[in-house]
């Protein structure tokens, strides 16, 4: 059954019921959940932190991995913040601090949408002449690939006040309807945006902020403890795709499959915030000798056993043992054979 939602039409059928019914489910019982695991939270926030910052500007062309992150935002130096790539990682991660630490207070507003994209551009200096302000020149939907290359996805709405009118229209929208459902609304709020593209640049990075910051106005406040940022990067194609195969059609496009993409998503990174969960869990019974080989692994992805023997002054045949217990238990992965095995943590 197809309905209009804004400008949009989108199908309601039972995929997507089921998927909302799923995300949904979890989310209602989040509250025991937040209180019996305070402390591997705490943890998880720290390690989607990173890889959201990481994810997100790496989709927009940004070379910096997970582990130059977490170490430069240890050693962070403002006053050194000459390389694009850091000025980006640092803008995204005060952006995202600011999201998290107050999002009751950040009503869906042009101002705060402005102010917002100020604050993710704040350190990138060629960027001063338009942060914080609406476009001044027309844009386009871009990919970038792998290899550098760049391809145009969609032409957007036109700078002036055609932008200013359509962003009005969205915020205005946003605000008085009470009654899609709140996930549909933020997957419709994001892809109109998109669509807008009302910035001269970081429209890419700034609606991934957004998605964020309204699934934690309406309450799905465990977002904050997964990446939905790394989700997207590592299905960067069929995001772009669902996102093309809509704004082909504009104006009053069929939206559905963007809308199943989005909630999709969110399916997926709600199981790996359970699995994750229930490794802290098994992580918890581990033996003071297992606990340091895994947090060894987790600092130093490939290790191999031998390796892990010399720093950690364990027998080599104990360390094995111990690898094989741990790979048994799901909580590592091994690569190769013989000497060439390496280990990762999931």
């Amino acid at each position: 059954m197809e309905n209009k939602v804004f400008n949009f039409d989108i199908n309601i059928d039972w995929n997507l019921i089921n998927l909302i019914s799923e995300i949904d489910r979890f989310d209602s019982g989040w509250i025991a959940i937040e209180r019996r695991e305070g402390q591997s939270l705490k943890q998880l926030k720290t390690i989607a932190t990173i890889r959201s910052i990481g994810a997100s500007n790496r989709i927009e062309g940004n070379k910096m991995t997970d582990e130059e992150i977490d170490i430069f935002l240890k050693n962070i130096d403002i006053s050194r913040l000459t390389d694009r790539d850091k000025q980006e990682v640092a803008g995204y991660f005060d952006t995202l601090y600011m999201i998290s630490e107050s999002y009751q207070n950040i009503d869906i507003s042009e101002n705060n949408i402005k102010n917002l994209h100020n604050i993710l551009m704040k350190y990138s200096t060629k960027d001063n002449w338009h942060k914080g302000n609406y476009k001044q020149h027309n844009n386009a939907v871009e990919a970038t690939f792998p290899n550098g290359m760049r391809q145009i996805i969609f032409q957007t709405t036109e700078a002036g006040f055609a932008t200013d009118d359509a962003v009005r229209q969205l915020i205005a929208w946003y605000n008085a309807e009470n009654e899609i459902h709140s996930l549909i609304k933020t997957a419709v709020f994001v892809y109109d945006f998109l669509s807008i593209h009302p910035f001269q640049d970081g429209n890419g990075r700034l609606s991934r902020l957004l998605s964020t910051l309204l699934l934690l106005k309406t309450g799905y406040k465990w977002i904050q403890y997964v990446s939905f940022e790394h989700e997207i990067e590592s299905r960067k194609n069929e995001y772009y795709q669902a996102l093309r195969g809509c704004q082909a059609q504009r104006p009053n496009e069929n939206i559905s499959a963007w809308v199943l993409f989005f909630l999709n998503a969110l399916k997926n990174i709600r199981e790996q915030l359970m699995r994750k969960l229930q490794q802290n869990g098994l992580e918890m019974q581990l033996s003071p000798r297992e606990k340091s080989i895994l947090t060894l692994i987790q600092n130093h992805s490939g290790i191999k056993s031998g390796e892990i023997a010399e720093k950690l002054a364990i027998p080599n045949p104990t360390v094995k043992r111990i690898l094989s217990d741990l790979h048994n238990k799901n909580l590592i992965e091994k690569f190769g054979n013989g000497r060439n095995t390496c280990y990762l943590a999931k």
